[in-house]
């Protein structure tokens, strides 16, 4: 037992420092009933949810502050009293005589009011604590007509002692088993360890008992409501749905982990449609584990063409040990016809990064940004007191580095401003900057829109829907009006692609092409792509055929500099800022590399298929479908330079040995037989073409016709002109190569030669 018990340890340790932020959840998935609103805010999260964070210079409460909802208000409360030193817990409310609604709620210190006085005749056996002395400190909030939520009375001051950083954790409202510390304790206790060697290995883990972030008892606590977690007299109720919409959905997916007290997956037939179309990026919402939710509901969530949320799967996960974790995703990818994700989004969790690793080992695995800015108020709350800009800088930090040097010198830079270089949690998370920082993370298709977005979170597919308050018996009923809201909304996008037209700004050919090929919401991201080109002059810094290297830059800010890397025969760039890789959309610098080569139209390598109208097509997107010119004149160059680039191919690469080039040549003779064949077998061409007069006269300059006795020759002239064709390419690319090595030198050699003459009439004059 103990064997076991130390190589557990010393498997823990040697992966990187569990993340033990306290986050809020209250379990509680087999009740029926609805919480009450005025039952003591007992389980509070320390952190903001993303789109409800305030700005660092918000640090402290002060009348007016507003919050997008009454939970961000009290979660800003709880975070602000963790960083004074006092526990929180709700109050007086008042409700709404037009709708009964809760429409302002009191939140004040833990030691408010007065314990109240024991009855004579029942005496309780033991003493209780005194911990309530009449603090006046609250806040409170109250519901604007605008449906956010606004302080209209805040009282610091305290009748009491505030609690010094070292103690915190022991306050009740601060006390809370996070999420990838609930996942370690299900591993170690499922390894059969008691709930103080859990303890022990939590401790060692995150630096010291204060960091743990709750106390032995509610580890214990914990644990036991484990062995008796189950989904209660709701898991009859989920399999049933799940049976029922099988039946009705021969293409529903759905899978139970060791019955009714296991973990539960299932994906309907639209999300494994759409995962066909969009899931080339997905992300594991874990919402539950930061937040008061009363079931552990984590979907699979990808994005559309319309840049909306678009669901692949549904779990409820009551097990988050690894093994549950490498379960889950193995069924969902099974789902998905064993097809891999080029990129997938999670929090930031031990457990679950050996999971993806296992089951996903091609896919980049990112890092939610959003749950490691909330970390760091968490981690690092002493500073964040000492330092309220603290935030802003790490944020900036975190962000605004458009290179890996850059990053470096201002993390750096970062660490010795706040005498932060001793600080473990940040070590372990520099350490792991290629999963969570952007400038690290460009290279990869993640489909977002912008690299700089100061949250990666994907706006939940069931906002509104699934929140803390749902309970297991109405959860089916919020994932029904939740799909079909959200089929809606795609619906109406889909209605505004087709019928209402996008205003051009520009007469460029390219803009029009867009237009027509694009959804609306990811045409106007382009559009602002393509006029920005206007400020952002290309100039070439290196001509090297067939690269051919570009320095672009904003008019008046060379100091930030983008370079375009262009193949003249492929009209392929890449670009510094790799804004096409991340998501799909060619950036500003590409397309003003396009306007100085008089590149009307978008090549067709530079269209997603994911971001067009005909996304959910399973037709290849053509010529047509990319806008190209449509006239024969036209199409006949389209033609011509697309045989020429082909030929071109042959050429680079027929050339690099003796075997290769009789490979290219036997080929290319059978090629010409075949054109032969099919020009005989092809009408003609309209008259209009000069093209057409070549066709009149057969080579020896004698009218003819396409006969068979006249093939054999044309065939043999075709292949003599085709060899020569190719042999004079090859040899004028290499005099052509030779001639600009000449030239450069020759002007090497002028530079050299005025530099003496100018030092020798020096000389002369001294």
């Amino acid at each position: 037992m103990f064997s076991s018990f130390y190589s557990i340890v010393n498997l823990i340790m040697e992966s990187q420092p569990l993340n033990l932020e306290n986050d809020a959840m209250e379990f509680d998935v087999g009740s029926g009933e609805e919480e009450e609103e005025e039952d003591n805010y007992k389980h509070s999260s320390s952190g903001l949810d993303s789109r409800d964070q305030c700005s660092s210079s918000d640090l402290e409460p002060y009348e007016g502050m507003e919050f997008e909802s009454e939970q961000a208000a009290r979660i800003f409360y709880n975070s602000y009293a963790r960083r004074v030193g006092f526990g929180t817990r709700v109050s007086a409310y008042r409700r709404s005589r037009r709708d009964n609604i809760i429409s302002s709620r009191q939140l004040v210190c833990s030691k408010e009011g007065f314990n109240p006085r024991p009855d004579e005749q029942h005496k309780p056996r033991r003493q209780r604590i005194v911990s309530r002395v009449g603090c006046k400190a609250h806040l409170t909030v109250k519901k604007q007509a605008s449906g956010k939520w606004a302080i209209t009375k805040f009282v610091k001051d305290h009748n009491h002692e505030l609690v010094p950083p070292d103690q915190v954790h022991l306050l009740r409202s601060h006390r809370h088993v996070s999420g990838p510390a609930r996942s370690l304790i299900d591993t170690l206790q499922a390894a059969g360890l008691g709930a103080t060697r859990v303890m022990s290995v939590l401790i060692k883990q995150s630096g010291g008992i204060n960091n743990v972030g709750f106390t032995k008892s509610d580890c214990q606590n914990y644990m036991n409501q484990t062995r008796q977690r189950t989904l209660g007299t709701g898991a009859h109720y989920i399999l049933e749905y799940l049976k029922q919409k099988q039946a009705e959905d021969p293409g529903f997916f759905y899978v139970v982990q060791g019955g009714p007290s296991g973990n539960i997956f299932w994906a309907d037939s639209t999300s494994r449609m759409n995962y066909s179309y969009f899931g080339d990026t997905v992300t594991f919402d874990t919402t539950y584990r930061t937040h008061r939710f009363r079931v552990p509901f984590a979907p699979f969530i990808g994005v559309n063409h319309h840049c909306q949320p678009v669901l692949f799967g549904c779990a409820l996960l009551l097990n988050e040990s690894e093994s549950s974790f490498i379960w889950l995703f193995q069924n969902w990818l099974a789902a998905m016809s064993g097809r891999h994700p080029v990129s997938i989004t999670t929090d930031h969790d031990r457990i679950i990064r050996s999971a993806i690793a296992d089951v996903f080992p091609g896919a980049r695995h990112r890092f939610c940004k959003s749950n490691i800015f909330r970390q760091v108020q968490e981690r690092l709350s002493h500073s964040l007191q000492l330092f309220p800009i603290f935030e802003a800088e790490f944020q900036k930090c975190v962000n605004s580095p458009e290179t890996i040097e850059e990053f470096e010198l201002c993390w750096e830079s970062l660490l010795g401003r706040y005498n932060l270089k001793d600080d473990e949690w940040l070590h372990s998370m520099y350490d792991a900057r290629q999963h969570w920082v952007p400038i690290y993370l460009r290279d990869t298709f993640f489909g977002e829109t912008s690299i700089a977005k100061t949250s990666d979170t994907t706006n939940s597919f069931f906002d509104g829907y699934i929140d803390a308050s749902t309970n297991i018996h109405i959860l089916m009923t919020r994932y029904e009006k939740a799909t079909a809201s959200r089929h809606e909304k795609e619906v109406k996008a889909e209605n505004d692609t087709i019928y209402i037209s996008p205003i051009l700004k520009t007469p460029s050919p390219m803009e029009k092409q867009a237009a027509n090929l694009y959804t609306r919401e990811i045409f106007l991201m382009f559009q602002r792509e393509l006029m920005e080109t206007l400020a952002y002059p290309a100039t070439v810094i290196n001509d090297t055929r067939p690269d051919v290297v570009y320095q672009v830059a904003k008019f008046g800010e060379d100091h930030k500099v983008h370079y375009v890397q262009y193949n003249v025969f492929e009209k392929k760039a890449s670009c510094s800022c790799q804004l096409f890789a991340f998501s799909g959309i060619p950036c500003k610098h590409i397309l003003a590399v396009f306007r100085v080569k008089n590149i009307l139209r978008l090549p067709s390598h530079y269209v997603l298929k994911r971001w067009t109208r005909k996304a959910k097509s399973e037709v290849v997107l053509d010529e047509d479908d990319l806008g190209l010119p449509s006239s024969h004149n036209e199409s006949f160059t389209a033609r011509f330079e697309k045989l020429s680039l082909e030929a071109t191919k042959y050429v680079k690469e027929g050339v690099d040995s003796e075997n290769v080039y009789k490979v290219a040549m036997d080929a290319l003779r059978g090629a010409s037989k075949k054109v032969a064949a099919a020009m005989c077998s092809t009408p003609a061409a309209p008259k209009s073409l000069d093209m057409n007069k070549a066709k009149e006269f057969n080579l020896n300059g004698n009218q003819a016709g396409c006969g068979d006795s006249c093939l054999v020759s044309q065939d043999e002239k075709i292949l003599e002109l085709t060899t020569a064709v190719v042999n004079a390419t090859g040899i004028c690319e290499a005099y052509r190569a030779k001639l600009l090595s000449i030239l450069r030198e020759m002007e090497e050699q002028k530079l050299r030669i005025s530099l003496k003459i100018q030092s020798m009439r020096f000389n002369q004059m001294t």
